[in-house]
């Protein structure tokens, strides 16, 4: 029994649109009009012969065949990628400038940066740490070519996943047992303080602000010394402070939100291909994180 062959610019294509959510986003993704993207979506459909994408009037939708592919087709994106780079070297030169938050550098760059390395040795990468509301106006500026942040309101940027927020504390100090709260917090305008405030003012916490500052490495030694407790991201929480739940009915804390981590991408840099191969393993990467 023969089946149809899924072209590899079918499958870049239909990638393209899902990590975009339009065929208009997709269109710079892969360097085509719309109408070549939306082109190949219809011969990829008629080859598969069910749709893989559901057009509505202000959004699309994976159907239940196109999620099936999805994975495959990044799989086969990746493979392609990689056989590219072991047979004819490095294809791309030039640089991006990436920002991150401290918080979220080590658990979630560290693998984008391992493969993305691997193989694009000639790219340059120019590395920011700063918080989600700094790196959002540098970009907006062109200052940045990506940004990994947490977003500041919905529909920015493309979506990765979900990052919980938690209390934390030193174990030995216990000071969630005072009265006012003393916690530490990010500075003015911080979604994190935002958030952590709030919780506070809707459960008539009392609390007391002893410490703030923008790194997370100021965070984390407010919260060992026994100065305070903090919130921070789950994924930034080391061994040696304790995630405070399940505490005794009289000190609980309010829960908290999560964040939504998204990549965020420059106007300018829509037409640079290494940028689009950092953006694209990003999703590819951190993407899958939502869905695990």
């Amino acid at each position: 029994m023969s089946y149809p062959d899924f072209q590899i610019d079918w499958l870049r294509a239909f990638v393209a649109v899902v990590d975009a959510g339009s065929l208009s986003g997709a269109a710079p993704l892969v360097h085509r009009s719309q109408s070549a993207v939306s082109m190949q979506i219809k011969k990829l459909e008629a080859a598969l012969g069910r749709p893989v994408l559901l057009r509505g009037p202000r959004h699309l939708e994976v159907t239940p065949a196109g999620v099936e592919l999805l994975s495959y087709a990044r799989r086969m994106l990746e493979l392609q990628a990689e056989t590219q780079a072991a047979l004819f070297g490095p294809q791309l030169a030039g640089r991006v400038r990436l920002g991150v938050p401290d918080d979220y550098a080590s658990t979630y760059l560290t693998p984008v940066l391992r493969s993305f390395s691997h193989r694009y040795q000639g790219v340059e990468i120019e590395l920011t740490c700063e918080q989600s509301t700094a790196l959002i106006p540098r970009l907006m500026a062109g200052e940045l070519d990506l940004a990994l942040v947490s977003r500041d309101r919905p529909q920015r940027g493309r979506f990765l996943f979900q990052e919980p927020l938690v209390w934390v504390g030193a174990a030995q100090f216990e000071a969630w047992r005072r009265d006012p709260l003393p916690i530490a917090v990010y500075e003015s305008g911080s979604m994190a303080r935002i958030a952590t405030l709030s919780a506070l003012v809707a459960r008539r916490r009392a609390y007391r602000i002893v410490y703030h500052s923008s790194s997370l490495a100021g965070q984390l030694a407010a919260v060992e010394s026994g100065l305070a407790v903090a919130v921070l991201t789950r994924c930034s929480v080391p061994p040696a402070l304790q995630i405070l739940q399940n505490l005794p009915a009289e000190f609980e804390l309010p829960p908290l939100p999560s964040m939504d981590v998204a990549v965020l991408r420059s106007k300018a840099s829509l037409r640079a291909p290494a940028v689009d191969a950092m953006y694209e393993q990003m999703v590819r990467t951190l993407g899958a994180k939502g869905s695990d």
